[in-house]
């Protein structure tokens, strides 16, 4: 499998932590959405990332949909989300509160790189807000010292390790020592080989 994009992005990182974690061997092309976007279109219409290159040489896109086809590579005993009841359900909650955070993050990120007088101040804050209140609510879950769903680590953790690294490398002010519970799952989830080894390095 080719995995593209680089893991600056947080979606492609958690894609590749995924990957790793699942024990699927994968290549990466690192390529990034401002300098590579001619060849991310070949891959994906969008322009963007992850986009994974299957075996057969199917083309996945959007990382939920990416990683929803690797649980089911990965079989129902190993997959990142449990397969069905009341443990699907938990999971899918935390990754949802994970990804909207990373997402508002994502938005507040691009208000700072736009031209003097052409920022949204007020939509920056509003993004900003959101994002802590999910990362709070992620905090809270982690307050148990395990994972965020139980004692097994899941795509939970791994999405929102990829999206709180993510906010303090772009926007160290955003979490800023707001949620203990939540860095020190993070410290122990990229510790892991599988996860830390993914970390951006610009």
């Amino acid at each position: 499998m080719i995995l593209i994009g680089r893991n600056l992005s947080p979606f492609v990182r958690r894609t590749a932590a995924s990957l790793n974690l699942l024990g699927l061997r994968y290549t990466q092309r690192p390529f990034s959405v401002a300098q590579n976007a001619e060849e991310i279109r070949g891959f994906n219409p969008l322009g963007r990332v992850p986009a994974l290159v299957m075996e057969d040489g199917e083309v996945l896109v959007d990382s939920a949909a990416i990683l929803d086809a690797l649980d089911d590579l990965a079989g129902p005993d190993r997959a990142l989300v449990p397969p069905s009841g009341a443990a699907r359900r938990e999971v899918l909650r935390a990754v949802a509160l994970a990804v909207g955070a990373t997402e508002k993050v994502v938005g507040a990120y691009y208000e700072t790189r736009r031209p003097d007088g052409l920022r949204w101040a007020e939509g920056q804050a509003k993004q900003t807000a959101q994002a802590q209140a999910a990362f709070a609510a992620l905090d809270r879950l982690a307050e148990s010292g395990g994972w965020l769903c139980g004692e097994r680590l899941t795509q939970a953790d791994v999405t929102v390790v990829a999206g709180l690294d993510f906010s303090d490398m772009v926007l160290p002010e955003l979490a800023a020592g707001r949620f203990p519970a939540l860095a020190a799952l993070r410290d122990r989830a990229n510790a892991l080989p599988a996860i830390g080894e993914t970390r951006f390095q610009g």
